[in-house]
């Protein structure tokens, strides 16, 4: 059986430079015949976390349930059936965007925090998936790890969804113009990165 990629997008604005590096990863993954998918966060219904903490306070290697319904469920359902994961997100406010970082609240379940205990552990250390990590900014992009939480926060969603980052892009000076596409250059990168995660 082959092997499956997902993409999970936190841009606002789809067909741009995030949408086009994206891409060709899974264009390289699917050369290697990897099944692919994308989601894009913002056609999702992800509702705010309460920090109720209902999702921790069982025992167990299973992710904990949240009460809230909506569409988190099944996009983690599709991650953890997944064999990578691709985490891409446009730096705003030097950081993720709000809808990657309502995601990213939502993924407590991932871990066990029972009352009484002083922070929260995570169900299981196995790193069963790949992952590669996605920014775009207007800034360099060699600035993107440096100056913004925004390599942080991709690397920090990796770990809780059970995923070791084996490749990373930072792209930069992406908002030059209202269309910008990534380089021929970027895009080969891409497409490596993607082969890499099969």
């Amino acid at each position: 059986m082959g092997k499956k990629v997902v993409a999970v997008l936190g841009t606002y604005r789809k067909g741009g430079t995030l949408d086009a590096a994206v891409e060709a990863m899974l264009e390289g993954a699917r050369a290697r015949r990897a099944a692919t998918s994308t989601i894009y966060l913002v056609d999702k219904r992800i509702e705010y976390c309460t920090n109720c903490r209902q999702c921790s306070q069982a025992p167990g290697p299973e992710r904990g349930k949240c009460h809230l319904q909506d569409d988190m469920d099944a996009i983690l359902t599709e991650i953890e059936a997944a064999d990578a994961v691709v985490l891409a997100s446009p730096v705003n406010c030097g950081n993720t965007t709000a809808v990657f970082r309502c995601f990213m609240e939502r993924l407590m379940g991932t871990a066990y925090w029972p009352w009484g205990q002083p922070s929260p552990k995570p169900r299981s250390k196995v790193r069963t998936l790949k992952a590669a990590l996605v920014a775009t900014s207007a800034m360099p992009g060699f600035l993107i790890p440096i100056t913004t939480g925004t390599k942080t926060a991709l690397r920090s969603t990796a770990r809780v969804l059970g995923a070791r980052p084996v490749a990373s892009l930072w792209i930069g000076l992406s908002a030059g113009e209202p269309d910008h596409k990534p380089s021929a250059k970027v895009l080969a990168k891409a497409r490596r990165i993607g082969r890499k995660l099969v």
